[in-house]
């Protein structure tokens, strides 16, 4: 599937990539309604009608993965909230192996993700993958999230890297389309992000079931 000869950087998204999505999912839908019902004395689910329109407003910009902005909005400490299910965070089974067998391979691996340095910096230190990278880069340090043309545009400031010998793993489809319109040469989407919920349809984009399916080989 992939032609490890004409790839020098491997850019790799965290949730629903590296990490399972069951996390987040469950904090968004779940631990972040539950604290806000008891916050304002509502029942969970006029907490979650209340919830999803403001969520829904802000998908795909900063704002939505921007844990300060959800703090002061919703009167909540988010970073904390995280912390109460962290045992959720967990690593894509095959993820630690892939990572070492493609440094060892000669590529540049690279973490790009839309998340906000504190959570990146909370599943850092639970999953332990930090040296795993070459490079960590947060969106929120570019100024626009991976579905923004021009956060692909900056990326090349902080890190350099040949479009044409680059492959992109992630489990977006607007972020998928927006590397493919940016011109990066080789693209993969994640089928199952959530390991507790039914695979996605990853529309054009060829699909990994698992990184196993990718695994460079070892000289």
């Amino acid at each position: 599937m992939i032609p490890w000869h004409e790839i020098d950087s491997v850019f790799l998204d965290m949730d629903g990539t590296l990490l399972d999505l069951h996390f987040d999912n469950h904090f968004w839908r779940e631990h972040v309604p539950l604290r806000y019902a008891e916050q304002h004395r509502l029942d969970l689910e006029a907490a979650r009608s209340e919830l999803v329109p403001r969520f829904r407003l802000k998908e795909g910009t900063l704002d939505w993965y921007c844990v300060e902005y959800w703090s002061r909005e919703l009167n909540l400490d988010i970073v904390q909230l995280k912390r109460e299910v962290h045992h959720l965070i967990a690593v894509h089974e095959h993820v630690t192996e892939f990572l070492q067998r493609t440094r060892t391979a000669g590529k540049r691996v690279v973490m790009v993700t839309n998340a906000h340095e504190k959570s990146l910096a909370l599943k850092m230190e639970v999953t332990g993958l930090v040296d795993a990278f070459d490079a960590l880069v947060c969106s929120h340090d570019i100024g626009y999230p991976k579905e923004d043309l021009r956060f692909w545009d900056r990326l090349g400031d902080v890190e350099r890297f040949d479009r044409k010998t680059t492959l992109f793993i992630d489990d977006s489809l607007p972020v998928l389309r927006t590397a493919r319109d940016f011109g990066i040469g080789h693209i993969l989407a994640v089928r199952k992000p959530d390991s507790r919920s039914p695979a996605r349809d990853t529309g054009e984009f060829a699909a990994i079931d698992s990184f196993q399916d990718i695994m460079p080989d070892q000289e």
